[in-house]
């Protein structure tokens, strides 16, 4: 999802300054509300677990330049299953800031358009998951089809603002759109291998009852709201 260089230039670019600071600024909203609910301790350490695991996936866990940008697995909805919504939001601001100031100096210029991406999906798909997963289940007990629609509005978001930037940077001519639809198509990938990461992920935590009480991990996760 990373949009490479020179796709949104010149004073286009000023509308991602835009989005990214309406985003972050509502994932403080969101750091807010977590540290009133679950204290400032526990917000810390899921987010410095969410921002290490974030680099980790863009370092780490394969990626490649296809089309317009670069297919990672992301994995933000087992950032939000894992920590919650708070610290998946500042595990991907984190994490992709200092994988660009470490490792990849040239995408810094396009950090609102990338944050942006990341970003507004997840805060979507966290309303989407309050619709879809009852009060009375525990997030370690979904199902693969309730994991499965998370996944796919997590990553089809992504996939719609990448969109979005190409077109607004490059127009709509043929070549443009077909590396658009590339990219898409490659994304699929994810979408159908994001939620088998998940349940094994959640099958882990509930024979790992150790980390139930550590702040370590979001309460949902182990116990429902009702």
């Amino acid at each position: 999802m990373h949009i490479e260089a020179g796709i949104v230039e010149g004073a286009k670019i000023l509308l991602s300054h835009g989005t990214a600071v309406v985003s972050l600024g509502f994932a403080v909203k969101l750091t807010a509300d977590a540290i009133t609910k679950d204290g400032l301790l526990s917000l810390t350490i899921r987010s410095l677990l969410s921002s290490l695991l974030v680099f980790s996936f863009f370092e780490v866990l394969p990626h490649h330049p296809i089309g317009i940008s670069e297919v990672h697995f992301i994995l933000g909805s087992t950032l939000f299953l894992l920590f919650g919504i708070a610290p998946a939001a500042i595990g991907l601001a984190a994490g992709l800031l200092i994988q660009g100031m470490l490792f990849a100096p040239f995408d810094l210029p396009q950090y609102g358009i990338n944050i942006t991406t990341l970003l507004v999906p997840l805060f979507a798909m966290s309303i989407l998951a309050k619709k879809i997963i009852p009060e009375n289940i525990a997030y370690k007990d979904i199902k693969y089809i309730q994991a499965l629609k998370l996944s796919t509005a997590y990553q089809g978001g992504i996939v719609a603002w990448v969109a979005f930037w190409a077109f607004y940077g490059q127009g709509f001519g043929s070549e443009n759109l077909a590396q658009v639809l590339s990219f898409g198509a490659a994304y699929m990938i994810v979408i159908v291998l994001e939620p088998l990461v998940d349940l094994a992920v959640l099958a882990g935590a509930k024979v790992l009852h150790g980390l139930k009480d550590t702040g370590a991990v979001d309460k949902r996760l182990y116990a429902p709201l009702s």
